[in-house]
């Protein structure tokens, strides 16, 4: 199942993907309205759903509805450094001996179709095509064996970074979360229709040109190995989502460097999921004002 969320007529709710089509949930009140809340409500939301989308029923074209981010404030915002063994042979650093995790604040997640912003104080604003997953259940002390059943789904993340901020500060926090930096969608895809995440390949194109192309295979640290490290320490709940990593072909490798400019067009791709498409343009004036 492709879970969205999506704006029609000015209201905003969940639904699902289905061929050309979204299937509304508009009057279900067995269907939560917003993503969290309906990964929270667990099965008997997607029961409801998959019996709303065997119905035939409620259907708008989906050229006709605008696909917001499937969960646009999610309460944590994870990404992984060095987890691909091509993109740390590139960087010329050491294999992590455990993955390393830091945070993008949701205020940077954007949308399919959406601007990321070359920010006023850099030009080196660069690409990462990633495999995120959702927490499905909130959870702790998961074993590797369980890691797989507090997993709601899969969705595209690209871990767009500003990389002189990215590297002022050893918690490369900064650099990862500056505004629109966060495209995140176009869906959800359930786990139950994923055979397996660590098989999957992924792309990343810049205008017509070929960046990234590599396989989730390649992970140093899987999904499963994230999961259980993480609840070791932390609770995860529904609505997390996790960025794995990314492969080589980053901009900053280049030579020249490869980075984003104002006018290009970036578009991630990974099999099984689908594609996530974000034009960059110049970070306007008064974006937000300044105080």
């Amino acid at each position: 199942m492709k879970l969205v969320t999506f704006s029609y007529q000015g209201l905003s709710r969940v639904g699902a993907v289905v061929d050309n089509a979204v299937v509304d949930s508009l009057g279900q009140t067995d269907i939560p309205e917003t993503m969290l809340e309906f990964l929270a409500a667990g099965q008997s939301a997607l029961q409801a759903l998959q019996q709303l989308i065997d119905s035939q029923q409620q259907r708008i074209a989906l050229s006709d509805v605008k696909l917001m981010a499937p969960i646009s404030r999610p309460g944590k915002f994870l990404g992984v450094g060095l987890n691909y063994a091509d993109h740390i042979a590139e960087t010329a650093l050491e294999k992590p001996e455990y993955p390393t995790f830091f945070t993008k604040q949701s205020t940077c997640v954007i949308a399919q179709g959406e601007a990321i912003h070359v920010p006023k104080v850099s030009e080196k604003l660069d690409y990462e095509v990633e495999l995120a997953f959702v927490i499905g259940k909130r959870c702790r002390h998961v074993s590797l064996e369980n890691a797989h059943k507090v997993i709601a789904g899969y969705t595209l993340v690209n871990d767009v970074s500003v990389r002189d901020w990215q590297f002022r500060t050893p918690t490369w926090t900064l650099g990862k979360s500056f505004d629109t930096h966060g495209p995140m969608g176009p869906w959800i895809v359930t786990a139950d229709a994923i055979n397996d995440p660590h098989n999957l390949n992924l792309k990343t194109w810049i205008d017509d040109e070929l960046r990234q192309s590599s396989n989730t295979q390649h992970m140093i640290f899987n999904c499963y190995e994230m999961i259980a490290y993480l609840t070791q320490a932390m609770t995860l709940e529904p609505g997390d989502v996790v960025a794995t990593g990314t492969p080589s072909g980053v901009g900053v490798k280049m030579k020249p460097r490869g980075y984003m400019k104002a006018g290009q067009t970036v578009k991630i791709e990974i099999e099984h999921i689908g594609s996530l498409i974000n034009p960059v343009i110049d970070e306007p004036d008064g974006f937000v004002l300044p105080l």
